[in-house]
């Protein structure tokens, strides 16, 4: 379906929700970002992909990919609160390097990708330059990210700490990484380019209303056939 016909059935459906839900999802798409997104690398505890996933929400961050090499991806809906609804995810799992394909991927989008790791002095969180959209890159729950991934990404990052464990939980460390590198974000990147544009606003309304109304399908469905043809 082209953007056009999303737009007139986005039109539609709106008028099956309230106004002041759809001011609400309005003003979620406006603080929306892809400035800043989020590479898992073989998350295992579902528990802990879903509380990612539901920070990355919290802060307005759009974009999540994975890579699922040894553990598929398994969200815990009790924990997301079902957030991993309203991201985009792209999932590599079927391609024969599903790490060198996620991290190409990205670099050709223009990111720069952060590995977080305790084990290098690379730079701390709040020293990330912020002149190029940032993927922040997490690792597994034991072993954290490869050794590949970590001399594949740009730079690496790490969380000053200054107690006697190592690290945090990878659900905790990408909670403060993430409030902190939007945060900073926020104040020094202008709203038109951190934020998504109209057309990307309009295609995420489309889908987040056919997740949000009842029977959307069956009124979608409904409504284009009663437009009129183009033979017509």
């Amino acid at each position: 379906m082209d953007i056009e016909l999303k737009r007139r059935v986005t039109k539609h459906l709106l008028r099956f929700m309230s106004d002041e839900r759809c001011k609400r999802m309005q003003a979620v798409l406006k603080n929306r970002t892809r400035y800043v997104s989020v590479i898992l690398e073989d998350i295992f505890q579902p528990h802990n992909a879903s509380a990612v996933l539901r920070s990355c929400d919290c802060f307005g961050v759009q974009q999540v990919f994975t890579v699922e090499n040894r553990n598929k991806l398994d969200v815990s809906s009790g924990v997301s609160l079902k957030a991993h609804q309203w991201l985009s995810l792209s999932r590599y799992r079927t391609h024969a390097d599903n790490l060198s394909a996620c991290i190409d991927d990205v670099k050709n989008q223009g990111y720069l990708v952060a590995a977080t790791t305790p084990h290098t002095n690379d730079m701390l969180i709040h020293e990330l330059p912020l002149d190029k959209p940032l993927a922040l890159m997490f690792g597994s729950e034991k072993e954290g990210l490869t050794s590949r991934a970590v001399e594949m990404a740009d730079c690496c990052v790490r969380i000053p700490m200054y107690g006697f464990s190592e690290s945090f939980n990878i659900s905790v460390s990408a909670a403060i990484s993430l409030y902190e590198v939007t945060r900073r974000v926020r104040e020094a990147v202008s709203p038109e380019i951190r934020g998504l544009s109209e057309t990307e606003q309009e295609l995420l309304m489309y889908d987040w209303l056919k997740l949000t109304i009842r029977g959307a399908s069956g009124i979608e469905a409904k409504f284009l056939d009663s437009l009129p043809s183009s033979s017509e």
